[in-house]
């Protein structure tokens, strides 16, 4: 199912994934022959996601998902482990790529964005899911889950589980 969101974020998703591949193979990093790479493609394609991580994620990109997702910029700033003053310099520097630990983990929310509009439909009500303690999360918000990488799995699952209507 594709992910529902605004046509115009939908397209400058797309636009900039296809410049950051432009940039990616200029600086040496290939994932073989990928023409007409959309958004939702690359976080289909680990492969893909693995060159960008090592490429590094520009803030141009970073800007856009984080325009499709729940998180304010404090947990921004938490999930990638950087001062508020940190992501500001990073937003003022326009070109700058972000290290490959932080583009691993915006690529990480990403998926969990992209998951959770797919199970709650829409921003509103997956965000409130992420606020909600969760059972299954010994009664931990989901997002209180998302600073580490096995959480975010766990967060994950759980989603899929409530897609297929598997519910513990």
């Amino acid at each position: 199912m594709k992910t529902p969101r605004k046509p115009s974020l939908e397209s400058r998703l797309n636009k900039e994934i296809t410049y950051l591949f432009a940039d990616a193979t200029k600086s040496g990093f290939t994932a073989g022959e990928q023409p007409g790479i959309t958004y939702d493609n690359f976080l289909d394609n680990k492969m893909l996601m693995i060159t960008a991580i090592r490429a590094g994620i520009p803030y141009s990109l970073f800007d856009l998902i984080q325009q499709e997702a729940p998180f304010t910029e404090s947990d921004w700033a938490g999930f990638l482990d950087i001062s508020g003053k940190s992501l500001q310099r990073y937003k003022q520097a326009k070109q700058h790529l972000f290290k490959p630990i932080h583009s691993e983990k915006i690529l990480e929310m990403a998926e969990v964005t992209r998951a959770g509009l797919e199970v709650f439909g829409n921003l509103e009500r997956f965000k409130s899911w992420l606020n909600t303690p969760v059972y299954a999360f010994n009664n931990l918000k989901p997002i209180e889950l998302l600073k580490d990488s096995y959480g975010k799995d766990m967060v994950l699952g759980e989603l899929i589980r409530i897609n297929h209507g598997i519910l513990v």
